[in-house]
């Protein structure tokens, strides 16, 4: 008995790392993200699958170059190896393989993904993560599809009141491959080159060359060729600029990849969507299946601090050590972590077939980090002045009941109120407790940020009335005391008030609201 007691003492009770439990405000503000998202992709047509959270491990190996390694393999069970799934693309690109009828669909799949990264939990980089994915898969005429899918990006980043704050930085394999082969870069270090440039981001250009050199063994005069284009980034202009250069354009894969840019550019521009871009010849995607335009969005907070994080390096290289993530166990706090990208995708023309061995099925898509645009969007309500606390629910009216001595609750009459207000699709809720206390009845309401009360009375029912009353109203505003109505008109009256507060904030109560409110009412 006593080893027993002893183990359950020294048992830690906790989630693994990289990983959270989810509630409270948390999860209203992780469903508001799901649900703009969600909007969105129905409003283009999209339509929704599901699929394991495990494959078999052959169906997801080869396809994500070095980051294959972050994949999580599952033990043997009944003769089959599964590893867990890392993104939602390949699963995509599996489904439609076994499904040959399919031919084009817009998709969206949300669901959570796992990679074996390193966590840094307060900017969204976990280990069991959501991903919202879209994709259009089907044969059509260049770009048309591409340029939906950035539409689509910018869209939900505004629906998620990010006001233009945000960039969505693109570049095109075929261009990037063009780079490497002008440069002179031997085709067997293709894409371990560009799987470093891809770090660019992360990185600053001497630390990617000195990958490039000294691990990769790639010749320092072609990494600094190539310097001298990944650096560039711009819009239309740069593309001008690409065009008249004779030895890229010269380049079979180099000149595909501008004809293509240059339409996707003028497609992009009657979308409303070129003020977001930015063409960015160091966007790599080290993912192996990419072939055309690939994207990805950053916004403040995004990348890290270059500068800091630099210091910080050198200061651990002089150490002997590494304390790039020593602040805190999860590498919060480290300068050189950002949050990364909030979405990416792009074109990915042949990766279905890799597993039907049959007709390809072009595919173009975009995936968004809901827990990093999470981190980033909790972030910025908190850092607004005056921002309006988020809701802990979305009750509507909360149905409460005073009265002076006898008062014996008038719980069925509450209970029959808030009947009527579900029948007539109302979100409400009423106090469990028999003869409940005005005060505790307000600070409910107050606690889930309800913004309307409906309120009974024993004289006001006896004359079929009930007072329906805006919580939070400040002294002096006419409809502090609220309005008396015939109880047969209260969903009506509800309804009306909810949709003059459409669009605004839900108003807090404070504790000096409730005992006004109490004060009020025992008066009258």
């Amino acid at each position: 008995m006593a080893k027993d007691k002893e183990a359950k003492q020294q048992f830690q009770l906790k989630v693994p790392k990289g990983t959270k439990d989810w509630a409270g405000t948390d999860m209203i503000i992780r469903d508001k993200i799901f649900s703009t998202i969600t909007d969105v992709f129905k409003r283009h047509g999209a339509t929704t699958i599901d699929t394991p959270v495990f494959e078999l491990k052959e169906i997801l190996s080869g396809k994500y170059g070095e980051d294959s390694k972050l994949i999580y393999d599952l033990a043997d069970q009944g003769g089959e190896l599964c590893s867990l799934r890392y993104d939602l693309t390949v699963p995509f690109a599996r489904w439609l393989a076994m499904n040959a009828s399919v031919q084009s669909i817009k998709r969206y799949h949300i669901a959570k993904v796992y990679r074996r990264d390193a966590p840094a939990m307060s900017k969204g980089r976990m280990r069991e993560f959501y991903q919202c994915d879209f994709d259009i898969a089907g044969t059509y005429d260049p770009m048309l599809p591409d340029a939906e899918i950035l539409r689509i990006t910018c869209e939900i980043f505004e629906g998620l009141g990010w006001d233009g704050k945000y960039t969505i930085k693109l570049n095109h394999r075929k261009i990037l491959d063009g780079v490497f082969e002008v440069c002179g870069v031997p085709k067997d270090k293709l894409r371990t080159i560009s799987s470093a440039v891809d770090k660019l981001d992360k990185a600053p250009w001497d630390e990617v060359r000195r990958e490039m050199t000294e691990e990769k063994g790639l010749d320092p005069d072609v990494a600094d060729k190539i310097g001298g284009y990944v650096v560039r980034k711009g819009g239309k202009e740069l593309l001008e600029t690409l065009k008249k250069d004779e030895a890229f354009v010269a380049n079979a894969s180099a000149k595909q990849g501008l004809e293509d840019m240059a339409l996707l550019f003028d497609y992009l521009d009657v979308f409303a969507v070129l003020p977001r871009i930015s063409f960015d010849l160091s966007l790599a995607r080290g993912l192996d299946y990419y072939t055309g335009v690939i994207y990805e969005v950053v916004t403040e907070g995004s990348a890290p601090s270059t500068s800091e994080g630099q210091k910080v390096q050198q200061r651990a290289k002089k150490e002997g050590k590494d304390k790039a993530r020593d602040a805190d166990e999860d590498g919060s706090s480290d300068p050189y972590v950002g949050v990364g990208s909030v979405a990416a995708g792009g074109r990915y023309d042949e990766l279905v077939g890799m597993f039907s061995g049959k007709a390809q099925i072009p595919c173009v898509g975009i995936s968004f980090g809901v827990d990093r645009i999470f981190s980033i969007t909790k972030a910025r309500t908190e850092r607004a002045k005056g921002a309006a606390a988020v809701r802990a629910n979305e009750v509507d009216v909360y149905v409460m009941a005073f009265g002076g001595k006898g008062f014996d609750g008038l719980l069925k009459e509450r209970m029959e109120v808030a009947t009527t207000l579900w029948d007539g699709g109302i979100k409400a809720e009423f106090s469990y407790k028999l003869k409940p206390k005005l005060a505790a009845q307000f600070k409910s309401a107050e606690a889930g940020g309800v913004p309307l009360a409906v309120i009974l009375g024993a004289d006001e029912l006896a004359a079929g009335q009930v007072r329906v009353k805006e919580l939070g109203l400040p002294d002096g505003h006419a409809d502090k005391d609220g309005v008396l109505v015939a109880k047969a008109r209260v969903v009506d009256e509800v309804r009306e008030r909810l949709g003059r507060r459409q669009g605004a904030s839900a108003a807090g109560v404070g504790v000096g609201v409730v005992e006004d409110e109490v004060a009020r009412l025992s008066v009258a």
